[in-house]
């Protein structure tokens, strides 16, 4: 089992930056690909941002490519989604996974976190 708890968002205006953290606690961190996924009301859930395990890869949905960076720290069982340039479209509840591979698909994802708001004011 592993635990994921999201914290970093919060409210900001188009074109600031948020920072958001995923804390992993339980079996080994380093040992999975790691992915950020959003929902907004009544939309799906979507892919935003993937890494692997040793963070050798990184894989972006087109609607944030140069503007979020997604990375991860082993030692602390963390990872981070860096978001520039913020649009009201962004805003969404932010979602970590943690799965065996670093895909797209939520499918691809054995386990969740609860979610952290990100709102973006125009």
């Amino acid at each position: 089992q592993v635990q994921l708890v999201e914290s970093g968002g919060g409210l900001v205006q188009a074109g600031g930056s948020l920072r958001l953290s995923c804390a992993a606690s339980g079996r080994a961190f380093s040992m999975y690909a790691m992915g950020w996924f959003r929902q907004a009301p009544g939309k799906e859930r979507d892919f935003v941002a993937a890494i692997s395990w040793n963070a050798g890869r990184t894989y972006y949905a087109d609607s944030v490519k140069g503007r979020f960076t997604i990375s991860r720290d082993n030692a602390k069982n963390t990872v981070y989604l860096q978001m520039n340039s913020l649009k009201p479209e962004d805003m969404a509840v932010y979602y970590c996974a943690a799965g065996r591979v670093a895909g797209t698909s939520r499918a691809e994802y054995d386990y969740w976190g609860q979610g952290t708001q990100v709102t973006v004011s125009s």
